[in-house]
């Protein structure tokens, strides 16, 4: 079964995203490195952060602000539970979310789960072209939701809408230029139809 390894985000300032990502509390999460590549409006991929109530989303937002990030929709309660959306500094768009509308236990600024989110213009397409690569589908909601089974990885993959991933961040979905994310595996390099690259990575 091909493996997915890592994210490496592609920033005009390592040293700075390094540092805000060690601080947010994603630094064993994804990797960044150097690049200066075009790229305007939204960028095709979310980082959602998964926490067990609002209280610790309230502390993970505050700890991204505090280190730079802007808000792209405040927190709130809405009918699936708690979140919010915001920009990291490098333009990597981060939400996180809880499906729980009430604290239970003391906040605290704990990450339970990171999922990356492909926006994509054909789900199934894009599901095909991956099984086709030996990655294996955990969850599949035909055209509106793929997640795959990635063991080996502390972030989950999965397929997602374009337009719809863009209208939950808050965003237009139009965008040009690279999408400045780099997916690591072992499936060998290829680009996907929507253009997200993949570099050999042994997971």
């Amino acid at each position: 079964m091909t493996t997915f390894a890592t994210i490496t985000l592609e920033v005009p300032d390592p040293t700075a995203a390094a540092a805000f990502y060690e601080a947010f509390g994603l630094g064993s999460h994804v990797r960044v490195r150097a690049s200066e590549a075009p790229t305007t409006g939204f960028r095709g991929f979310t980082l959602s952060l998964v926490a067990a109530q609002p209280g610790n989303v309230d502390a993970l937002i505050g700890a991204a602000l505090d280190a730079g990030a802007t808000t792209l929709k405040p927190a709130e309660k809405s009918f699936w539970g708690y979140g919010g959306v915001l920009r990291a500094p490098d333009g990597t768009i981060c939400k996180i979310a809880s499906s729980k509308k009430k604290d239970t236990e003391p906040a605290a600024r704990r990450i339970d789960q990171v999922a990356l989110l492909l926006g994509v213009a054909d789900v199934k397409a894009s599901r095909r072209f991956y099984v086709e690569r030996g990655l294996a589908v955990a969850k599949s909601f035909g055209g509106k939701y793929v997640e795959f089974d990635t063991p080996s990885s502390a972030v989950t993959l999965a397929l997602y809408p374009r337009r719809a991933l863009a209208k939950d961040t808050g965003m237009a979905q139009e965008g040009t230029g690279s999408h400045r994310i780099v997916i690591g595996g072992d499936a060998g390099p290829f680009t996907d139809p929507d253009g997200f690259v993949w570099e050999t990575v042994s997971a």
